[in-house]
């Protein structure tokens, strides 16, 4: 297979044309990157524009693909053991989305957790899907929100047998993957399907030392993000179809609906490359990544306020772990995730991928060093010694989030007819808003549901606290949108 695997149809294509130099009458319009900024153009060269073309015959057409695009998209296939990838170059957010659209009708219903990211509601609204709520599990020791295990997703099936399919995030942002195995045959024993949101996950099939991929577990549908932690440019994706249950030309129809009619080649490009290079030289530049995480997580867990859990903490609680996702807890610091985030980007030139009050979260990539880690490391013993703040810790929680929904979400999304009340009187209405406060970072309330006492005390705990709420359309969290 790796024969085949050493060619990259798209660049070899692309880079083709540009060597050319032609003459653009086409778009875009900077003409070759002739018309580009001049500061921009000193820092990135000219050579980089001539890559970024558009729809002719030479370099293929993501809509309907016939040479070099077709090729790369079976060489992805082929990398993945799968039957058929489809590039997305506006991220895994629309692989959420197609995915929901290509295996389910209006009206169907979908089990899934609700540590879901934002594009699954998009894509659950789109496809106008009844949602059905597993309570997500909190372990307030590691300050984590896991997803759905094997037991509860089959007893929901038991209570549900009319759903269409169950949904996954595995990995989580925390590097935490779930018994896809055992859920894969859960879900076919009991003829639904398993859709993945693998975006943190492209990386897995590549070295042995990892979880295994939902792609090598049997989900039928799987989204990643090769930009997350292989070697392509942001928002370069992949869908995958793994399943004689799935219809290939509604995925077809879909796919082409969402994306845009002018996708940047240079993305689709990194994305033939990262497939290349991920066949031929992963299981190598992954062994290294994964050396410099353990290499890291054991120097801050001999930090005196930090610490960041371990595959075997993750194992004992029925999950896996994918190492090369740093989860630093800074609860002993007295100082919040974010304040620390803000630490490292002002002080010391370092950025994590994200923050909450209890933990930071530096993800690593087929790229990253150990010099990086070092980097990382040196700061936080730095702010080890040197900060130290008064935060009142307070758990991680959630209330009861399998709540009643009374009408199906789009329906409530398309709809004007809503109203505004009291928050401390919004109990027994039904929700015409999203909100996802940070943390937890879920949504705590979904258009179409019954907004319960407990919800409605939760919100107003949290609107007392010095958080972030998304999706609140006023400074304060006063008033929430009701159906009318």
């Amino acid at each position: 297979m790796k024969k085949n695997q050493s060619n990259a149809p798209i660049f070899e294509a692309v880079l083709e044309h540009a060597k050319k130099r032609m003459v653009s009458f086409h778009t875009p319009g900077h003409k070759n990157g002739r018309s580009i900024d001049k500061k921009l153009l000193d820092f990135t060269g000219k050579k980089v524009y001539y890559l970024d073309v558009t729809v002719f015959p030479e370099v293929d057409s993501l809509h309907d693909p016939t040479s070099c695009i077709k090729q790369a998209q079976e060489l992805m296939a082929k990398a993945y053991r799968v039957e058929h990838s489809f590039f997305l170059v506006n991220g895994s957010s629309v692989g959420n989305e197609a995915m929901f659209l290509s295996a389910c009708k209006p009206g169907d219903s979908v089990i899934l957790s609700r540590n879901i990211h934002k594009s699954v509601l998009g894509g659950i609204i789109l496809a106008g899907i009844w949602p059905i709520w597993i309570q997500p599990r909190i372990d307030q020791n590691l300050d984590i929100i896991l997803d759905a295990e094997p037991d509860q997703i089959a007893e929901t099936i038991r209570k549900f047998p009319e759903a269409k399919a169950v949904f996954l995030t595995s990995p989580t942002y925390n590097g935490v993957t779930s018994d896809l195995l055992e859920i894969a045959n859960i879900c076919h024993e009991n003829n639904k399907l398993l859709l993945v949101d693998e975006a943190h996950g492209p990386h897995l099939r590549f070295h042995r030392d990892f979880p295994i991929s939902a792609v090598e577990a049997g989900a039928d549908m799987v989204v990643q993000s090769i930009h997350k932690i292989l070697s392509a440019m942001s928002q370069g994706s992949v869908l995958h179809v793994n399943s004689d249950s799935i219809d290939i030309n509604r995925v077809k129809k879909v796919v082409s609906m969402l994306q845009t009619t002018s996708p940047n080649y240079f993305t689709l490009s990194t994305i033939d490359l990262a497939r290349r290079q991920a066949v031929l030289h992963g299981e190598r530049l992954l062994g290294q990544v994964i050396q410099a995480a353990e290499y890291g997580r054991k120097r801050i867990n001999r930090l005196k306020n930090f610490s960041c859990f371990t595959r075997k903490d993750i194992r004992s609680r029925g999950y896996d772990l994918d190492v090369t996702k740093l989860t630093v807890n800074v609860t002993k610091t007295g100082l919040t995730g974010l304040k620390i985030e803000d630490l490292l980007n002002e002080e010391y030139n370092i950025q994590v991928d994200c923050a909450d009050i209890f933990n930071l979260i530096a993800i690593m990539g087929i790229g990253s060093t150990r010099a990086d880690v070092d980097r990382l490391i040196n700061a936080l013993e730095d702010i080890d010694k040197k900060y130290h703040g008064e935060q009142k810790n307070w758990n991680l929680n959630l209330p009861s989030l399998t709540t009643e929904m009374v009408l199906i979400p789009r329906d409530v999304f398309l709809s004007r007819e809503y109203k505004r009340v009291s928050l401390s009187k919004s109990v027994g209405h039904i929700s015409a808003q999203v909100l996802t406060p940070y943390p937890p970072g879920i949504p705590i309330l979904i258009p179409g549901e019954r907004i319960t006492q407990e919800i409605c005390d939760y919100l107003l705990e949290l609107s007392q606290k010095d958080i972030r709420i998304s999706g609140q359309e006023n400074d304060a969290l006063k008033t929430i949108k009701v159906v009318k």
